[in-house]
C-alpha cells in the first residue's frame, strides 16, 4: 500500500480511539463520502452505482443473491472464470437445480465469441458472468464484446473485475454490465477488506436488492414493510470497517491522480520487458495465453520443483504468488500442470528491478 493510504488508517483509528466509532463517523460522513465519488470517477459511473463491499467475494454474491433463479435457469460463464465463481454457481445447481454453460476457449485462449453467441441463442441465459482477468494467468477476456451480446439480449451480466480494478482502464459503460464487483487491495493497493460493487440503473430501478438486507440497505418502514435504499447502497450492510473504507477512499484517490490510463501504459512496458527476456532462458515456459494480456505473468522453470524455485526466490526477496491447480482448475487441466509462479509487476517497480528478477531466474 502507499505511505497514504497505510496513514489515513491509522489516523481514523486514532480518533476512534480517542472519540469511539460511532462519533467518528459522525465528524467524517462527510470524507467518507468520498468513496462513492472516487469509485464513480474509476469506473466511469454516477456515485449512486456505487456500494462498499468487504471483499471482492462479498460484491460478487450480494450481486448473485439478488437475482431470483429458478430450477432449470442456466448460466454461462467461461473457462476462465474465478474458481470462488465456479463454486458458487455449483451451489446454486445443488440448491436451486440451475445449469451451468461454459463457453468455449479459442486456442489461442481468448474466448469463443461465436460460440459464446450461439450459445446465448440456444440456452437463453438468466445470467452471464464472464472474469475479466482470471488469477491464474495474465489472459484479459474481452468482457466488452460479451457485454454487447447481453445487452441486445436483455441478459443480466456480472464481470467479475477483481484483477483489473488498478491496472487496466475499466469502463462500466462500454463494458454495458449489470454488476462488477472489485477488491481494495491488489492492483488498486487499498487494504484488505474492502472492495465495492457497481450496480447498473436498470438493475436499481427494477428493483433488484441482495437476498438479505439490514438497516443499511433498507428502511423499516411498516411492521411489514420495509423499503430498499434507492441507489446502490441497498447492497451494503451497516457495520462496516471504517478505518479501512477511509484507506481504499486514499486508494482511489491515489489511482485517480496517477490516471488509471498512464499505470496502463507503464504497466504494458514492464511486462514486455518481463516477459521478453524471460522467455529468451532456456528451460523458462510461459503459461498465459489470449491475444491482450496484462500485468500477470505466470511461468516455471524446467527441473525446478516449487519448493526449490520458492526457496530461490525467497533468497532474492522477490515477491510472487503461487497458482495452484484448484485455483485455475480447467486451465490448468488444459496445461497439464499443478501449479505456476506468478509475477505481477506495478507501476512502483522500475525496469532496474525486472532485469534484476530476470538474472535471478535464468541464475537457477
Amino acid at each position: 500500500m502507499p505511505t497514504s493510504v497505510v496513514q489515513r488508517i491509522h489516523a481514523y483509528l486514532r480518533e476512534e480511539e480517542e472519540f469511539g466509532g460511532y462519533q467518528v463517523t459522525y465528524l467524517r460522513k462527510t470524507d467518507l463520502e468520498q468513496l462513492y465519488t472516487e469509485a464513480a470517477q474509476l469506473l466511469n459511473c454516477h456515485p449512486r452505482n456505487i456500494s462498499f463491499a468487504h471483499d471482492a467475494t462479498d460484491a460478487y454474491t450480494k450481486a448473485l443473491s439478488s437475482i431470483h433463479f429458478l430450477k432449470g435457469d442456466v448460466i454461462i460463464t467461461t473457462d476462465n472464470d474465478y474458481a470462488s465463481n465456479h463454486i458458487h454457481f455449483l451451489s446454486l445447481k445443488k440448491r436451486y437445480g440451475i445449469e451451468i454453460v461454459r463457453a468455449n476457449s479459442l486456442e489461442n485462449g481468448d474466448l469463443d465469441l461465436e460460440d459464446f453467441a450461439q450459445k446465448v441463442e440456444q440456452y437463453g441465459p438468466k445470467l452471464v458472468s464472464v472474469t475479466h482477468v482470471p488469477t491464474n494467468s495474465g489472459l484479459i477476456q474481452d468482457v466488452g464484446k460479451v457485454g454487447e451480446i447481453c445487452a441486445t439480449k436483455g441478459i443480466i451480466y456480472i464481470v467479475d473485475a477483481c484483477q483489473s480494478v488498478g491496472q487496466l482502464v475499466v469502463d462500466v459503460k462500454q463494458i454495458q454490465c449489470d454488476f462488477l464487483s472489485a477488491t481494495g487491495r491488489k492492483f488498486l493497493r487499498g487494504p484488505r477488506g474492502t472492495g465495492f460493487l457497481y450496480v447498473s440503473d436498470r438493475m436499481l430501478d427494477a428493483g433488484y436488492t441482495p437476498m438479505v438486507l439490514d438497516g443499511q440497505g433498507a428502511f423499516w418502514k411498516e411492521e411489514t414493510l420495509i423499503e430498499p435504499q434507492p441507489t446502490a447502497r441497498r447492497f451494503e450492510t451497516f457495520e462496516a470497517p471504517f478505518a479501512m473504507v477511509a484507506g481504499l477512499i486514499e486508494a482511489l484517490c491515489y489511482v485517480n491522480k496517477m490516471g488509471v490510463g498512464n499505470i496502463q501504459s507503464y504497466n504494458a512496458q514492464l511486462m514486455a520487458l518481463l516477459k521478453n527476456q524471460l522467455k529468451s532462458i532456456k528451460g523458462v515456459e510461459l503459461y498465459d495465453l489470449g491475444t491482450k494480456q496484462c500485468n500477470i505473468l505466470t511461468f516455471r522453470k524446467g527441473g525446478r520443483s516449487l519448493e526449490e524455485t520458492q526457496k530461490i526466490l525467497d533468497s532474492h526477496n522477490i515477491f510472487y504468488s503461487v497458482s495452484e491447480k484448484h485455483w485455475g482448475l480447467i486451465d490448468f487441466n488444459k496445461k497439464g500442470i499443478e501449479w505456476a509462479i506468478r509475477l505481477s509487476p506495478h507501476y512502483f517497480n522500475t525496469k532496474e528491478e525486472v532485469e534484476r528478477v530476470v538474472e535471478i531466474v535464468e541464475s537457477f
